[in-house]
């Protein structure tokens, strides 16, 4: 079917590729909209971007819900249920279009939307960020160009025909809904349903992030949103932290820090995430750091410290075990050889290089002891076994000490080890059995009432914190002063 221009618009064609059933539906505000699309570069290959039907999953709308493609709602506002139209859109309606693609590309891959969702789809990342993460939607926004979009209306409910998620309410219903969710999140955490709690805090989230996405950034109002978003996201984080995702909880706070300096709950529960993952330097510099920005943690750093310093001592001792072990045994297995074989000399181990260096050597090049053996007596056979038992012993003890990453203990200095001492050192059952109730006396302490870790904010506390802050003057509010 030839193209056709749609009346009262400018810059759009449409072609029909496939005509759909009944009545056109009715599109009122509250509509919601279940679709597949397909979009392509206007070039000659007809270049596909993106493509829903590949991804596996359908888009949804809110018509009248200001998505920020709203050239989208002007096009499946013309179908039928069940048409498949292809429709040309002039670079005046396309600008917006990679912003909307990072965000379903991320979904696609089952990115968590904590920072992104597939229905923000505004400019709240572009300010601290000048790239998208895609080559192709970069090269898009340095240069609009237009665009075609295949579209398949599935489905159209009206307002009243579907329970209505975060993401369709208007901005006033989402700011109203935060202070739920958020208390609903925190009585999840406190009855240790961390993952039921993880899913309301990034609702909460979900919705500041579409209102935060008309606002301009590191004003006033946005700056209220932000220190809101942010408490949302280290509860969410306390949450990760009893799941043992470690790794997920560093990525959010670090991105906190990076925009918040101040923030000192994001530097702790970082400190709490890199001491799980044996990274010591890291987790004692953010324990640092949570002092100089609260002496009031005091207390609570100087156990924290205590643990991982038993921690990495008994790291260090099992590992400086399993390489004693290690070097010991192959020291055994040499000795085991040469007194099974005392006529046969034993092959030298060899790197790759000296064995292509071997191999490239001519007979006439071979050294004189490998071409010219002698016989041996018994006598010399004896003093080298016992030459070869002192110096395979000088080496591993050098060896066991030169080995190891890790700084060994000064209470647990290594001794000198001779072939006849062929077992390996074990913890006594009294250290471990210390060790372990050290450990445990230190969790029970870190999740009863008196302990002073940072507990996930509630809605009430966040309230008297947007107060302070709408009470400060645009000049105070930096993000400084604005983090938590």
């Amino acid at each position: 079917m030839e193209d056709s221009m749609m009346l009262g618009v400018e810059g759009i064609k449409k072609s029909i590729l496939y005509g759909g059933t009944g009545e056109k539906p009715k599109f009122v505000t509250g509509t919601k909209v279940t679709f597949h699309f397909c979009t392509q570069l206007c070039n000659d290959e007809r270049t596909v971007i993106d493509d829903s039907k590949k991804a596996g999953m359908p888009m949804e709308m809110v018509i009248g819900n200001m998505f920020k493609l709203d050239v989208w709602e002007t096009l499946l506002m013309s179908m039928h249920i069940g048409e498949v139209a292809e429709f040309w859109c002039d670079v005046i309606h396309t600008g917006m279009y990679p912003i909307v693609a990072k965000s379903l590309r991320r979904i696609a891959v089952g990115k968590d939307p904590v920072d992104w969702h597939i229905h923000t789809c505004g400019m709240a990342n572009m300010f601290a960020y000048h790239s998208l993460g895609y080559d192709d939607l970069d090269e898009l926004q340095k240069e609009p160009q237009p665009l075609y979009f295949v579209m398949e209306l599935l489905k159209v409910q009206q307002p009243s025909e579907y329970d209505r998620e975060s993401w369709a309410l208007n901005d006033e219903e989402r700011l109203k809904a935060v202070p739920v969710l958020h208390g609903q999140g925190n009585k999840l955490f406190k009855q240790g349903r961390y993952e039921d709690a993880t899913l309301k805090y990034k609702e909460a989230i979900v919705c500041i992030k579409n209102v935060q996405t008309k606002e301009k950034a590191w004003e006033a109002p946005w700056l209220r949103l932000e220190k809101m978003a942010n408490t949302l996201t280290l509860n969410y984080c306390q949450c990760l932290l009893r799941m043992e995702e470690y790794y997920e909880v560093i990525e959010h706070t670090t991105d906190i820090i990076n925009q918040h300096p101040g923030a000192m709950k994001a530097f702790y529960l970082r400190g709490k995430a890199h001491m799980e993952v044996w990274n010591e330097a890291e987790a004692r510099d953010d324990f640092t750091r949570v002092l100089d920005l609260d002496p009031g943690m005091k207390k609570t750093i100087k156990k924290d410290l205590a643990v991982l310093k038993m921690r990495m001592e008994l790291k260090n001792e099992e590992d400086r075990l399993k390489y004693k072990g290690m070097f010991a045994k192959m020291a055994r297995e040499k000795e085991s050889l040469e007194l099974e074989n005392p006529d046969q000399e034993i092959p030298e181990q060899t790197s790759p290089e000296q064995e292509t260096t071997r191999e490239k050597q001519s007979p006439e090049e071979a050294p004189l002891e490998q071409t010219n053996s002698t016989q041996t007596s018994p006598e010399q056979i004896t003093s080298a076994q016992e030459v070869t038992q002192e110096v395979v012993s000088e080496e591993e003890t050098s060896t066991v000490l030169s080995s190891s990453d890790h700084e060994i203990p000064e209470q647990s200095t290594t001794q000198n080890v001779t072939p006849e001492q062929t077992t390996t050192e074990e913890a006594t059952p009294e250290q471990l059995e210390a060790v372990q109730t050290f450990l445990e006396q230190s969790a029970s302490e870190e999740t009863s009432p008196e302990h002073t870790t940072p507990e996930p904010t509630y809605p009430e506390q966040a309230d008297r914190d947007l107060v302070s802050s709408e009470q400060m003057t645009p000049a105070e509010m930096t993000p400084e002063n604005t983090s938590q």
